[in-house]
């Protein structure tokens, strides 16, 4: 088999990087080394995204004028909506090798193939067997304002290594790799993607956006390093190479794996039930399944644009899956600003707090609340007066945490069991209580953070992390359990300026 198709992306970049720096450095340490490049890969997809966000015309309709290429691999990799419906995406994997039934085909002239490109949400590129670019992932990025090459992938000593480069002959080679890998296959579309990338001149950007990325990777930076240094060598060693396999199971499935599996397997292969490391994997295992869990809700919304060309039962069954990466999307949004608080007061300054209307995110968020408990087939039964008052929270957190809570409460119960809810105010907070009459289904505790339950395969935090979240949002909950009556949480949030009293 030919040299060029063996190279991989690393073989390009360190190509790049000798040129730059031939002192040869102290080599680390492999295990540390693995987390390091982690963590510097996930602060530059965040990093990349803030400058696709501030680069391209977001007053563009979606579909018209392709503002930007991206190729990565093994999923895609950004989750914002508005920023995707500017940008074409392209997936190369080992699962697309049988292009003819995911890429559109057949015998169309040129101009046919371009529409069929330009129809489609998400290209599936295909990677032979055993190719060793398999084992990197990276992300691509073409625009008329710059190009960039992320990966994350190994140096010539087989150390774990994160690379990044604007230079327009770095990026020309890395899609002269990736479009060899097509080539060799016949790829039925190769002359009509070499036409899209052209459209992209490569040139060198201005440096206020190179350091403007850098200075944005280095905020974004997960704290995936410092607590593993904390631990012994011979300890630190054994837990970081138990993650290796856990990250690349979990990297290497595409949208077929739900959050609470991965999650679950996760915390149950842990190896020490207090390690503050577990914080940080969650973190870094929440961003990867959002990201494909989004694609599925973009794809999904996209198609119900043409709901009119679809039967009733497939547009039911469209919403089904729209309404289920929802609630996926923002229990892994809880559970990563869960372990934030967690993990350093320092992301406590994340929470702002302000007076918001009460009344607006109730309306918003029980009509969740009632799916959910249709679903298990649980009553539920909200009291709520005709005006509220304002209360001083973060909305969008707080929405999020009673979503989890009402989850939590609907699951413990069994078919046919009862929630009832009330508001009222107590002096100077605001009293929300949920009262279930029974908690047939117990949860099992997973790590610090977690609670699993069997019955059901639903993760939620456990209840001290979930007091947390209430303190850091300006309130309180407390429970108490009743042997007959079943569990009661109360919240009590302060309330904002106008006050009201609910009796």
């Amino acid at each position: 088999m030919p040299n060029w198709l063996l190279q991989t992306l690393s073989d390009v970049l360190t190509e790049e990087y000798k040129l730059q720096d031939n002192c040869p450095g102290m080599q680390p340490n492999p295990s540390l080394a693995e987390i390091k490049s982690q963590r510097e890969y996930f602060g530059a997809i965040a990093a990349a995204e803030n400058l696709l966000q501030k680069t391209l015309e977001q007053d563009c309709h979606p579909g018209q004028n392709l503002q930007g290429l991206v190729f990565s691999s093994p999923v895609p990799v950004f989750s914002d909506l508005t920023l995707i419906s500017h940008l074409q995406t392209g997936v190369f994997t080992p699962k697309a090798f049988e292009f003819k039934a995911l890429m559109p085909g057949g015998n169309r002239d040129q101009a046919t193939n371009e529409q069929c490109l330009a129809n489609s949400p998400i290209w599936k590129l295909p990677l032979i067997p055993n190719d060793p670019i398999i084992q990197e992932q990276f992300c691509l990025i073409l625009t008329n304002t710059f190009a960039l090459i992320m990966v994350l992938g190994k140096n010539e000593q087989g150390v774990t290594h994160f690379y990044f480069s604007f230079a327009p002959l770095t990026i020309n080679k890395v899609w002269q790799t990736l479009r060899a890998r097509l080539a060799v296959v016949n790829h039925p579309h190769l002359k009509e993607l070499d036409k899209l990338v052209a459209t992209f001149t490569l040139n060198c950007p201005d440096y206020n956006l190179v350091s403007q990325f850098s200075r944005q990777l280095l905020m974004n930076l997960p704290n995936l390093t410092s607590l593993a240094i904390n631990n012994q060598r011979s300890r630190e060693n054994r837990q970081v190479e138990h993650r290796q396999v856990e990250n690349r199971q979990v990297e290497t499935v595409f949208a077929s794996e739900t959050a609470s599996d991965s999650l679950n397997y996760v915390s149950n292969n842990l190896p020490h039930p207090n390690s503050k490391l577990e914080m940080e994997l969650l973190q870094a295992l929440t961003h990867e399944i959002r990201t494909p869990l989004t694609t599925i809700r973009t794809l999904t919304k996209l198609l119900l644009k043409k709901k009119h060309e679809l039967s009733s039962k497939v547009t039911q069954r469209l919403q089904a899956i729209e309404n289920e990466c929802t609630e996926q999307i923002e229990r892994m949004e809880l559970i990563f600003r869960a372990t934030e608080l967690e993990s350093s007061p320092v992301n406590q300054d994340s929470v702002h707090l302000t007076s918001c209307c009460l009344e607006t995110l109730l309306a918003q968020t029980v009509p969740r609340w009632q799916q959910q408990a249709q679903r298990r087939n649980v009553k539920i039964d909200i009291v709520v007066p005709e005006h509220l008052p304002e209360i001083v929270s973060d909305p969008d957190m707080l929405d999020r945490a009673l979503t989890g809570l009402m989850e939590s409460c609907t699951r413990s119960l069994s078919t046919g069991g009862k929630i009832r809810v009330s508001v009222s105010t107590a002096g100077d907070r605001l009293k929300l209580q949920v009262i279930s009459n029974s908690n047939n289904n117990p949860f099992k505790s997973l790590g610090q953070l977690l609670m699993f339950q069997p019955e059901t395969g639903c993760l939620s935090l456990n209840l001290d992390v979930t007091k947390n979240i209430f303190q850091n949002l300006g309130g309180k909950l407390t429970v108490r359990q009743k042997s007959k009556e079943g569990r009661e949480l109360t919240i009590f949030l302060p309330l904002g300026k106008r006050i009201n009293n609910l009796g």
